[in-house]
């Protein structure tokens, strides 16, 4: 129970009255009969208020939202059993999450409950980060019929939920990318190796070729025995994220919400559009039959194990939606050491980072071991800012250094990668806005090749 301003006005107003009752013994008789005079009405507005009935608060709002997508909530006010409500204002808040953008509050009720009757009160909010998300509470301000007090009561209304990917932008990306794969076609895809996958055991026949034989098997028969092979049907991609400071750089903010003028500023790092790209590609993997895996590293350490089957898509999402980046260290080797641990069979390992002059030197020996196993791309991020900064022409001595800074580490970066592109490594840069139909366009030319 707090003043209210009504009763602050009153109270600053009688403390002047009580300044100039100093100065005259009318004014002081005048001063006291106020003061006397106002005491009733405050004391019964006070406890008006306190015998005034509470409401009961209900929310709705979807369990799962889409990042950058507006959502409806729906709050239901009702009347508390018992006593009778007195028809004076309130205000209405709900206390919302730092992860998404309201505007709605304060909202003032013009309209109260009436017995057994409810007010209904509907806001958008739009999610802004991935993640989980609560609402803890509903907060109404009560005001006493004089206005001389302000109630607060918190009325424990909790809603839990998550926040996912964008779905829509996903199925965009999903339907643009139909058209490549119904250009590729499966038929010109092929399948590595031929008949190198053990299908079974059988007798030989004219024409098998003697390597097939199986010698041990023949022994325990005391016939000839052949290994039987079948084309390799599938194959398994892994792919790590780099979740540490290296694409924790924001993107530029784009505007989302709409097409009115009251879009939100949604700010992106790197690491959400890699993720977004990591979805879309286990999407278009999952469809030609592959396994797909998927790992963190850096700020957060995730592990999705291979999986087959486009249902797998779902699980997936569940286990990767809150993934953040931070600015953290993150190491490249002892994510590639990991990823050999795990791996049982020749997988397309597929990392995306952001890769420096630096790690030619520490990635050496661990680059050399899974690339005689595996098959190994490596994805780098372009860093628009220091393109700009390398192409510009300067106009001071200052700029001049930048210039050249920027130009140097740019260069230093397309050396490291034709030093791995001739070491028999596979690479790939591009912008964060075109990793989605680049990674596609790269898996697709990978599958064609023969090299999984």
């Amino acid at each position: 129970m707090k003043p209210g301003p009504v009763l602050f006005i009153a109270a600053l107003l009688w403390l002047f009255l009580g300044m100039a009752a100093f100065f005259s013994n009318t004014v002081f008789f005048v001063w006291i009969a106020a003061g006397l005079g106002m005491l009733p009405f405050v004391t019964v507005d006070f406890f008006l208020l306190l015998a005034t009935n509470r409401l009961r608060a209900e929310r709705f709002i979807p369990s799962v939202l889409a990042l950058g997508e507006k959502a409806a909530v729906t709050l239901t006010l009702r009347r508390a059993s018992g006593g009778a409500f007195l028809p004076f204002g309130a205000s209405l808040f709900d206390i919302y999450p730092d992860s998404m953008e309201v505007s709605a509050f304060p909202v003032r009720l013009r309209q109260l409950p009436e017995k057994n009757g409810e007010v209904l009160f509907t806001y958008t909010v739009l999610p802004l980060e991935r993640g989980n998300w609560e609402f803890p509470e509903v907060q109404l301000l009560f005001r006493s019929p004089l206005g001389c007090w302000r109630l607060k009561v918190h009325h424990p209304c909790i809603s839990r939920g998550r926040t996912f990917p964008n779905f829509k932008t996903l199925a965009k990306n999903v339907g643009d990318l139909r058209s490549i794969l119904e250009q590729t076609g499966q038929k010109n895809i092929r399948k590595r190796g031929q008949g190198m996958e053990f299908m079974s055991l059988r007798e030989y026949q004219r024409g098998d070729s003697i390597k097939a034989i199986d010698w041990r098997a023949t022994g325990r028969r005391r016939k000839v025995i052949v290994r039987e092979y079948q084309e390799e049907q599938d194959q398994q991609i892994l792919l790590l994220l780099d979740s540490g400071y290296r694409l924790h750089r924001q993107e530029e903010a784009l505007p989302r919400g709409g097409a009115s003028g009251d879009e939100k500023i949604i700010r992106r790092t790197q690491f959400d559009s890699a993720l977004e790209a990591a979805l879309v590609l286990s999407w278009a993997a999952l469809k030609y039959g592959d396994g797909v895996a998927l790992a963190c590293f850096g700020a957060e350490e995730r592990w999705f194990p291979p999986r087959k089957g486009i249902r797998s898509l779902s699980p997936l999402m569940q286990n990767l939606y809150d993934v953040k980046s931070a600015s953290a260290p993150s190491s490249l080797f002892s994510a590639l050491e990991g990823a050999l641990k795990r791996l049982k069979r020749r997988t397309f390992i597929i990392m995306i980072s952001n890769f420096r002059e630096e790690d030619g030197e520490s990635l050496s020996w661990i680059i050399r071991h899974i690339r005689d196993r595996h098959l190994l791309l490596l994805v780098s991020l372009r860093e628009p800012e220091a393109e700009s900064i390398a192409r510009r022409i300067p106009s001071n001595e200052e700029e001049a250094l930048e210039t050249a800074a920027a130009f140097a580490y740019l260069e230093a970066r397309r050396k490291l990668y034709k030093v791995w592109e001739h070491s028999g490594l596979l690479t790939l840069e591009c912008l964060p806005s075109e990793l989605n139909s680049t990674l596609i366009r790269y898996y697709l030319k990978v599958k064609r090749s023969g090299l999984l």
